[in-house]
This record gives C-alpha cells, structure tokens and sequence, in this order.
C-alpha cells in the first residue's frame, strides 16, 4: 500500500462537475495506492501512520486536532515507469480487491475519531486542493 499524504487549507474532489468530497478547513489529503497482496496490516499501518504523523501546524497530528482527511483512491501510485514511455500497472490490484481495501482504511481513520472524506473509486475524478507548505509525505506500508 501506498500513501501520499498532503497537508492542505482545503480540498475537493468532483466526479462530473459534482462534488462528492470536500474538506473546508485544514487537514489531509490522502492519495492511496493499492497493491495485490495488500491486507489488514497494511490497512491498519497506513490509517494509524496518517493519523498520528506530526505534519499539521506546531507539529500537531490530525489526531491531536481532529483535522479533517480526504481519502482517494489513487492506483497510478504502481506505475512503472521502468521501461518506455507508457507506465505499466501490473503491481496495482484490481477493483475488486482494492475497493475494499480502500473503503477499510477510511474506516479505521474514521476509528481514530476522525472525519473522512473520500472520493468515487474506479471514477475519473477531479481533485483540487491548496497544498499547506507545500508538506508531501510519501508513505509505503
């Protein structure tokens, strides 16, 4: 499992000019890759590492503060790129394997007392965010 956590001002993500998530205030935006022998220790690393990382302001954790987190799924985060100029994405899993995985690590944040956002899995999605720093966090469970 990979993560790409963002630390924001405010973020949304829209399926067909319809907005389906958003946070309004500061918090996290969590671009999430899965992988095919991904399961619940990778869920459960992946929504405690976000929760508890001390990447908000006064290296607070969204945990500390109750910020917000916008979750989406993310499967190009497993391109390879290795060879040529058309990324490969043999090592994302498939739907049916990463939905749930997905849908679970928004639970278990939500399980940290968080409030989580998420967008469409599987939708062309459009995400907008205001990236706070910038402070990017690569993480990989």
């Amino acid at each position: 499992m990979r993560a790409v956590v963002q630390r924001v001002t405010r973020a949304r993500v829209s399926v067909d000019g319809t907005v389906v998530g958003a946070i309004e205030e500061p918090g996290l935006v969590v671009l999430l890759g899965v992988t095919h022998d991904d399961g619940p220790a990778q869920v459960e690393l992946v929504a405690r590492k976000v929760a508890q990382l001390r990447i908000l302001r006064d290296e607070r954790a969204a945990v500390d503060v109750g910020a917000p987190v916008l979750l989406v799924s993310q499967f190009t985060l497993y391109a390879d790129t290795r060879k040529g100029r058309r990324p490969t994405w043999n090592a994302a899993a498939p739907g049916p394997v990463a939905e749930p995985l997905v849908d679970a690590v928004a639970h278990a944040l939500r399980g940290h007392g968080l409030r989580v956002e998420t967008g469409r899995f599987g939708a062309d999605m459009a995400v907008e965010l205001v990236n706070d720093g910038p402070t990017t966090i690569w993480l990989e469970a």
